[in-house]
């Protein structure tokens, strides 16, 4: 097995966040109900807090000789885990009116919100989410980061059939590490609406002392605006031909003249669940349903190297509000406050800054670095990042600068009794100041590996180009059947070889990986950035068996086939 550096974990106390705790996010989130779920049937002789009661098996197609989602070493792996207090939660996802602040849109999301309430569990609980799928197509929920069994990984037709309409499935899985993680769709475009939302795991042995919490989860917004939905604007980005290898109808969960398909859930050669909030009106190119073009064009960030992203968005959000619209965080002077930043986007990384403030990094994805002061971060879709900051008086912007595409969100901090509010055009300073990328953190001693060689390496090529829009692995479209196989208790070594003009932010499931390169001993992280025509290595230990995917966290690419699968041998 591996090690650490240093076994010992956190310690002293968690100190009580303040009344802003988590918040426009914070809410209740509807307790899961009693009885049969549709998904999932339970045995009648289960331990109380276990998580191997009976849950139905689901194989998927593929070569034999691997570990399937809920084969017995998965099983295993699990119980290691321990087995504490069940926490239940209940999310219904549904088509649904959402106000973003004077502009109601209609889009899909969990529980009627954007985003979805805040999931909010202590490491060692079980927690047990039960998804009641509302909507017309199948849907799936995935713990984005979270080391958990496979079979609760919400990969539909990898690790789980898709949510039927009408159904509902139990997610539930022990957490054994505490972070800053999402919650989201994994079906299709599905995450690019409003299907998702934050899952925060304390850690009762916590170090990091503050006054108050916040949580500020970034995004871009298309669907519902104008005509356009995300499946239409897959459909421009392809000019209207199917992806490689797919049939693009089933692809994006409609045709291509937007009619909605009724069935879906499948990822890339499957269906993504898509639907179009706006069928049989006419866009202003005379598109059913598709909206105005939404290609991005004269795009340039220095910090990515080249193009900010693929599509032009309409809005960019911080916790559901347009910048005219911000939401307003309130402290006092003085006030040591934690930021938990989540990019939830589909196709922009956001450069964030407080104004007039430095920001000292705690955590990325979920887990601790060595402190570092900054004053501004790069997030790549699906990166979370952990700050802490010391409030001055007056009236600061928090400013989320959509990174080449000369827009942004906004937020306040307000210590003061003023009245007004930033220009949602505002610019502070610390935009332009240090930036301190993932690669140079070091990661606290508690989670940093320990030198030793790896035991297996994968090379992995991301190629593909924008005028074909052929956004894949090794020049292959995405197949379950595919797998880069690696044996329990290896140490792999993931190399990805960037051969495209575009950034790519990559995130492998069920694991945290360790950058290399920089430090003798990288920072943890399970999504990070690969810059055009650069390389990206990592290490992780193959701990968690099953079947994981590998694959962009751009939304556009990955259903365009840049997927993958790491797969267990038996």
């Amino acid at each position: 097995m591996h090690t650490y550096t240093r076994r010992t974990l956190l310690s002293a106390s968690i100190m009580a966040a303040g009344s802003g705790l988590l918040g426009a996010c914070s809410g209740s989130v509807s307790p899961a109900g009693s009885g049969p779920h549709a998904g999932a049937s339970r045995s009648s002789g289960s331990a109380p807090g276990s998580t191997d009661s009976g849950l139905r098996r689901f194989v998927p197609e593929g070569p034999k000789g691997y570990v399937n989602p809920s084969d017995p070493e998965v099983l295993a792996a699990e119980r290691a885990r321990g087995a504490g207090p069940v926490r239940k939660y209940r999310f219904t996802a549904a088509e649904t009116s959402l106000d973003l602040g004077g502009r109601t849109i209609r889009s899909w999301a969990y529980d009627d919100r954007v985003p979805g309430s805040a999931v909010r569990v202590t490491t060692g609980d079980i927690l047990d989410l039960t998804l009641v799928n509302r909507l017309p197509v199948a849907t799936t929920l995935h713990s984005h980061g979270v080391r958990l069994r496979c079979d609760m990984d919400g990969v539909p037709d990898l690790t789980q059939e898709g949510v039927k309409p009408g159904e509902d499935f139990t997610y539930r899985f022990a957490v054994a590490h505490p972070g800053t993680y999402l919650l989201h769709s994994h079906s299709g475009l599905q995450l690019d609406r409003g299907l998702y939302a934050p899952l925060i795991v304390d850690d009762p042995k916590e170090r990091l002392s503050y006054d108050k919490e916040w949580l500020v989860v970034l995004d871009d917004w298309v669907d519902g605006v104008d005509g356009s939905t995300p499946d239409g604007v897959l459909g421009q980005l392809h000019h209207g031909k199917a992806p490689m290898g797919m049939d693009m109808g089933k692809a994006s969960g409609h045709d291509m003249s937007g009619h909605r398909e009724r069935e879906g859930g499948g990822h890339g050669h499957g269906r993504s669940g898509g639907h179009d909030a706006s069928e049989g009106r006419e866009g202003p190119q005379g598109q059913k349903g598709s909206g105005p073009s939404r290609v991005l064009h004269g795009s340039h960030s220095r910090m990515l190297d080249g193009m900010g992203g693929n599509v032009a968005y309409p809005y960019y959000l911080v916790n559901g509000r347009l910048p005219k619209a911000a939401q307003v965080f309130r402290a006092r002077p003085g006030d040591r406050i934690r930021i938990r930043f989540v990019n939830a986007g589909a196709d922009t990384a956001f450069r964030v800054a407080l104004g007039g403030h430095e920001m000292t990094v705690t955590h990325t994805d979920g887990y601790p670095v060595e402190h570092k002061r900054t004053d501004a971060l790069l997030i790549g879709m699906a990166e979370r990042y952990d700050v802490v900051v010391t409030a001055k008086d007056g009236t600061f912007p928090l400013v989320a600068l959509a990174e080449g595409k000369k827009a942004q969100a906004l937020a306040v901090l307000r210590t003061d009794k003023g009245k007004g509010l930033p220009s949602p055009s505002v610019h502070p300073d610390e935009l332009d100041g240090r930036v301190v990328p993932a690669r140079r953190l070091v990661p606290d001693e508690s989670v940093a590996y320990s030198d030793r060689d790896p035991d297996r390496e994968i090379r992995i090529r991301l190629t593909g180009n924008m005028k074909k829009y052929d956004w894949m692995f090794d020049h292959q479209p995405y197949s379950p059947a595919h797998r880069h196989p690696v044996r329990q208790d290896e140490r792999v070594r993931l190399t990805l070889i960037n051969a495209t003009d575009m950034w790519h932010p990559l995130h492998l499931h069920g694991h945290t990986f360790a950058l290399t390169g920089i430090n003798d001993v990288g920072t943890r992280k399970d999504t990070a950035i690969v810059l055009p025509h650069r390389k990206l290595v990592v290490d992780f230990y193959a701990d968690n068996p099953g079947l994981w995917m590998l694959h962009c966290h751009n939304q556009y690419h990955s259903e365009s086939g840049m997927m993958t699968v790491i797969g267990y041998r038996k």
